[in-house]
């Protein structure tokens, strides 16, 4: 499948959001559906213009997922289910690492999939927190690249 990676401008907004809301339901089941909704105005409004954004599409431009990258790290990667085991996550950390100098990516530990992809995409673990940035008891484990390991 070839897929495209490139810059997101914010009228593709609305297709990330849905991708993200997507993937969110897919993977974080700890999340109910009040914390869902409560997070999606804040993405749309303010969390998508702090990142260095990226998004990839398929040849007919449907949007398959996205990264956000601040300061070297991760803050946000999502794929849309159908498109997971794809290539996808791959393609968009591999351009993260190389274009967006990401080394760093918080996840949660309750997302035992996102931990084995970063585990495999070459990154460790270096550190845990209970509380996810909002200050929700949803436990952060906080990753680097391993710079001898990555596959990238």
């Amino acid at each position: 499948m070839q897929m495209i990676i490139s810059a997101v401008p914010r009228s593709k907004y609305k297709d990330l959001l849905a991708v993200w809301e997507a993937s969110v339901r897919c993977s974080h089941d700890f999340l109910c559906d009040s914390e869902i909704n409560r997070l999606k105005p804040l993405i749309l409004e303010h969390y998508f213009d702090a990142v260095d954004l990226r998004c990839i599409e398929d040849k007919s431009g449907s949007v398959l997922g996205f990264c956000g990258v601040a300061d070297g790290n991760v803050e946000m990667l999502f794929v849309e289910p159908n498109s997971m085991g794809l290539g996808a996550g791959k393609a968009l950390i591999t351009y993260a690492i190389k274009h967006q100098a990401a080394t760093k990516v918080d996840v949660n530990e309750q997302n035992p999939k996102a931990l084995a992809f970063y585990l495999h995409m070459g990154f460790s673990v270096i550190g845990r927190s209970p509380l996810d940035s909002q200050g929700k008891p949803y436990p952060l484990l906080h990753m680097a690249l391993n710079t001898v390991d990555a596959l990238v």
